[in-house]
């Protein structure tokens, strides 16, 4: 257990996630605190939340586009409430997909740029190593973590991208682009630097077991600063 207050998490749960287990997981065993499943038809959250996370999978299977139909789900009202109040908010993959359909982050996720899926270890390199999700890395300027999507390719607009360069939010990016996506960026965050999206799984990268431990150590940083 982290030192100082108890911590509380909660997942998403939406009809296709299929990463909501992983990511309890990988939160409680990082830390040491409890995580609640929270299913996406619930209109309020836990009391008390340090961190949301939405998971990767196929919420909805996909339909429309990746996440809109998620985007719509009635929980995601109390997710944006408890960004605007400060609450971190992580989304993986799908999760980051969802947080673009939702407007808590800027820019789209488009099929990859091979039309493949891309299932494999990658290496990311910390673009913004001062965010409250990446200050446990210490300096650390490349991490592993592991890519599980078909449709992962960041895109924005040449004003958008523009302004997330020039004011930090690009927090992760891939060394070898797997996807095409806009100056290889893997992960950002919002302005106000407490809402994190990204492709990569933090979840299947938190102990060495799994081929890398640098995931824990983003869950690890967020409990840090709470």
């Amino acid at each position: 257990m982290l030192e100082g207050r108890a911590m509380s998490a909660a997942v998403i749960v939406f009809p296709g996630s299929n990463c909501d287990r992983d990511c309890k997981v990988a939160v409680e065993r990082s830390t040491g605190e409890p995580v609640s499943m929270v299913w996406h038809a619930e209109t309020e959250l836990p009391s008390g939340l340090d961190l949301i996370v939405i998971p990767g999978g196929f919420s909805y299977g996909d339909y429309l586009r990746c996440g809109a139909m998620a985007a719509q789900s009635p929980v995601m009202q109390a997710v944006k409430k408890a960004a605007d109040d400060g609450v971190a908010v992580v989304g993986i993959c799908n999760g980051f997909q969802i947080l673009c359909e939702a407007g808590l982050l800027p820019g789209a996720l488009l099929r990859n740029k091979g039309l493949k899926y891309v299932c494999k270890p990658i290496a990311l390199t910390v673009a913004n190593g001062q965010t409250r999700f990446t200050a446990g890395y210490q300096g650390q300027r490349e991490v592993v973590m592991t890519q599980g999507n078909g449709d992962g390719n960041f895109f924005a607009d040449a004003e958008t991208l523009a302004r997330i360069e020039g004011e930090g939010q690009v927090v992760f990016r891939y060394v070898e682009n797997p996807n095409g996506s806009v100056n290889d960026i893997a992960g950002i965050q919002n302005a106000r630097g407490n809402v994190l999206g990204m492709m990569p799984h933090p979840d299947r990268a938190f102990e060495a077991e799994l081929g890398s431990a640098d995931g824990a150590v983003l869950f690890q940083s967020i409990y840090a600063a709470a």
